[in-house]
């Protein structure tokens, strides 16, 4: 079969050209490549002598002897130097391999075969650089033929994937790899091979033989052409970049670790609540570091046992029943529609079930050792590892955290065990910090609610409502307080305060602010003495006290006195508004120490504020404090409240008292409901603050339940004194009372004719109880005293205390009152005075 050699033969490499020699010596035909080859056409070479033309002078004779000889039939190869024709010709050396011939009449000549060997030694030098490059390399080197089928393969290549370089041939990529990245080295070996377009760095994950994990290559690859331009494959450099794909990973992972804890350190805590402490844990920990997890709380911890959850010592002697009882407070899952528990055969617990962990469960000894523990997976369900790490907050184990991969991702690590120890860590003390808060905020709450009025207060002319709204559990306790004091006469003395600042001292300042307000309303004194003195009760409160910490002082420096000073003049300074209410005359007087003022909603008017001189608030001394009085209507609505309930963040406090008094409708409400309506419909912001709430419905004492006669000075008005009382008490009737009435309304009213001035008062009151009072102009107020056997008086105001409920005295504008309470009889027989209490008198 002829076939014609192709466009970039060996022979266009080579130079290989021919010529023949006649009998004569000289050049009988010239090939067209001896006329590249040595520059000169067929047209002047024919005929010529070619030792003459192309042989240095030097080898002339040696040249014609070696012709003579070829012609005479002995064949020669050899080198021989030749020059080009011309004056500037180059010179070379040629490998001449010269055959004899005979003419068809039998004359001898011969065939010349020359190669240019310079293109010889370029070749070689070629060849043996390719070889180098080729078989030393420390690269995989393999060289892809046009049907994708290896071509030639270095040894480094065969080193990799075993046998002798010459084995590798013919084979294709489905050999070294399987899948999709066989399907994907091919196809992209394919398009280099048909667009020419060089592909760099093209990463494969495969395996060796002999070598369990995966490996990673990086391979080139690129086009390859003869010397006419035809594609005749592709070459392909491989290097194995495995351990610089494990160094990736591992920087990666160390930066996805920092990036972790730095988000673990914004989200994590910010706020005192442990379930939410521990669903912020798993928002951070799920997807970015595993794709299941859940947190398990010691039961006893979120029930607030004070004592803590357990020390390591402690639990270590827990009994061989399992661990302690936990509670799962948070589920976590980054996979769709799989939480843990959802896995029916690792019987995982339910969200908010309380449990225990095996004894010798890795969760169990875990919680016991303080250490993080594997947890192996199974091989029926889709978790493929599971850290179980304790959560520690200063040698305290407070709960457990466990982390799950599942079947496919990369599996924990030794620099994951440091994370997850880290996070459960962070997390601990910031669940432990909210357990001692939550502690320290529910003794405060207990502390501020065992200060309030417990239940519905109950006072004579007054139908009363209130609430107490403290702050969420993410607020401190504050110093709001409402209170309600019965006092004399029927009256009743309402207050509302607010102590500035938050937490248990707040609450603490409250309730000495309270005792004190009860004890100086007991006093009797007038809504602005009792703010005057109350006043300089919170600034003794605030005044620093103790000594200095350092040096042996006895007094504490400057510096630590204005400091404690200003620290606890933030606590100490509150607002208060005092009002004494008189069911009689349905008269309020109000005192107000920097408080917000009253509301009032008068039947069939609109709510308005009252104009109560707000004074300064209580601490900061030095401005006397003004009273208000305000005539209410039968029916009126009176509201007190503190701040809380009017001002927020969002809006000013004008806003809030205008939504206040739009919310003070129908005030013919039941108050119980109105309170409700009030809380319902302003815009409290609940959680920002305090609220505390008072209101009372005005239904003073009917005209038919007092009794008010004036009598002269003069001896008989002592027995009008007793008849006025007898025939109101038969009027009421109130007989059983008759006797013990009319004979303290004769000590009462012969002390203010002995002792007193001006005109008399005699005044009865019946609601709940029965109240008789005897004013008179005197100042002197009343002493109760022993008398001695030897007086023949002194003894009135003793039968007073023993056969009243209570009694005592008050100041007034134009003098004094003197008064006592008697019970309501209710159907039993009177208790009679005992001899001995007879005698005390004597």
């Amino acid at each position: 079969m002829w076939q014609s050699s192709p466009p970039g033969s060996i022979y266009d490499y080579i130079r290989v050209a021919s010529f023949s020699i006649g009998p004569d010596g000289r050049i009988e035909q010239w090939s067209r490549r001896a006329a590249g080859l040595f520059g000169m056409g067929a047209d002047k070479a024919v005929g010529m002598d070619p030792v003459d033309v192309f042989m240095p002078a030097s080898m002339h004779a040696d040249g014609r002897r070696r012709v003579a000889e070829i012609l005479d039939g002995k064949e020669w190869t050899g080198l021989v130097p030749f020059r080009m024709p011309g004056e500037r010709a180059a010179h070379g050396l040629a490998e001449i391999y010269v055959m004899p011939s005979e003419t068809a009449s039998g004359e001898r000549g011969a065939l010349c075969i020359v190669v240019d060997v310079r293109a010889l030694r370029h070749i070689e030098t070629d060849l043996a650089a390719s070889q180098a490059i080729f078989g030393q390399s420390p690269f995989g080197f393999v060289l892809f033929g046009t049907d994708l089928a290896v071509l030639r393969a270095n040894q480094r290549f065969a080193t990799v994937f075993g046998g002798r370089a010459e084995d590798h041939r013919g084979r294709t990529v489905e050999d070294y790899l399987s899948g999709p990245e066989a399907d994907r080295l091919t196809a992209t070996i394919r398009r280099v091979l048909e667009t020419g377009v060089s592909v760099t760095d093209l990463q494969i994950v495969g395996t060796a033989p002999g070598e369990p994990g995966s490996r990673h290559w990086s391979m080139n690859l690129y086009r390859v052409h003869s010397g006419s331009g035809r594609p005749t494959g592709v070459a392909g450099l491989a290097t194995d970049v495995t351990r610089r794909h494990i160094a990736a990973r591992e920087a990666a992972s160390a930066r996805r670790n920092l990036a972790l804890l730095n988000e673990a350190s914004a989200r994590i805590g910010n706020s005192l609540d442990l379930e939410t402490t521990a669903r912020e844990l798993l928002d951070v920990a799920v997807p970015g570091f595993c794709d299941l997890a859940s947190v398990d709380l010691y039961q006893g911890l979120l029930t607030g046992d004070d004592a803590p959850p357990g020390s390591w010592d402690s639990l270590r002697q827990e009994s061989v029943g399992g661990s302690a009882e936990l509670r799962r407070v948070a589920l976590a899952s980054a996979v769709a529609d799989v939480l843990p528990e959802d896995d029916a055969d690792t019987g995982s617990p339910e969200l908010g079930s309380v449990h225990r962990f095996a004894f010798n469960s890795p969760c169990a000894v875990a919680l016991r050792t303080g250490r993080v523990e594997d947890v192996p997976g199974d091989d029926r369900g889709f978790v493929q590892s599971t850290l179980a790490v304790p959560m520690v907050a200063h040698d305290t184990v407070v709960g457990l955290v466990q982390f799950s991969r599942t079947k496919g991702s990369e599996p924990f690590g030794e620099r994951d065990r440091g994370l997850a120890t880290e996070l459960a860590a962070r997390a601990a003390v910031c669940i432990d910090n909210a357990r001692l808060y939550r502690r320290e905020h529910e003794r405060a709450l207990i502390l501020q609610r065992s200060l309030l009025p417990p239940g519905d207060p109950v006072a004579a002319g007054l139908d009363i409502a209130c609430r107490y709204l403290p702050g969420n559990t993410a607020t401190e306790v504050g110093g709001d307080w409402f209170d309600v004091i019965e006092l004399p006469g029927h009256r009743t003395a309402l207050v509302v305060g607010d102590v500035m600042g938050r937490g248990l001292r707040a609450a603490v300042a409250m309730g000495e602010l309270r005792t004190a307000v009860r004890t100086l309303a007991l006093l009797d004194l007038e809504p602005a003495e009792v703010l005057a003195a109350l006043d300089e009760v919170a600034r003794g409160l605030g005044t620093p006290g103790g000594t200095a910490s350092g040096g042996g002082s006895q007094w504490p420096s400057r510096a630590a006195h204005k400091s404690r000073e200003a620290d606890l003049s933030e606590v100490y300074l509150a607002t208060c508004v005092y009002a004494v209410y008189d069911p009689v005359t349905r008269r309020c007087t109000f005192a107000n120490a920097g408080h917000l003022p009253p509301a009032v909603v008068e039947p069939g008017s609109r709510a308005r504020l009252l104009d109560v001189p707000p004074g300064m608030p209580l601490g900061v001394g030095g401005e006397p404090f003004e009273e208000v009085e305000v005539d209410l209507k039968e029916g009126s609505l009176l509201a007190l409240y503190t701040d809380g309930l009017v001002e927020s963040r969002d809006h000013p406090l004008d806003e809030g008292l205008d939504a206040l008094r739009g919310a003070l409708v129908e005030a013919e409400r039941p108050v119980e409901e109105l309170c409700d309506h009030v809380l319902t419909t302003l815009d409290t912001r609940h959680g920002e603050d305090d609220i505390a709430l008072l209101m009372a419905r005005i239904q003073g004492l009917p005209a038919e339940a007092v009794g008010d006669w004036r009598l002269p000075r003069e001896p008989r008005s002592v027995g009008r004194a007793r008849e006025l009382a007898r025939d109101r008490l038969l009027a009421w009737g109130l007989d059983d009372l008759v006797d013990t009435t009319e004979l303290l309304v004769s000590e009462l009213v012969t002390n203010a004719l002995r002792y007193g001035e001006g005109e008399t008062r005699l005044r009865l009151l019946r609601d709940r109880t029965l109240v008789c009072e005897v004013w008179d102009a005197g100042l002197v107020q009343p002493r109760r005293r022993r008398a001695r056997d030897t007086d023949e008086g002194g003894r009135g105001l003793q039968l007073v205390g023993l056969l009243s409920v209570a009694w005592g005295s008050r100041r007034t504008p134009r003098g004094k009152t003197v008064w006592f309470e008697l019970a309501l009889p209710d159907g039993e027989p009177a208790v009679e005075l005992s001899v001995d209490q007879l005698l005390s008198m004597y």
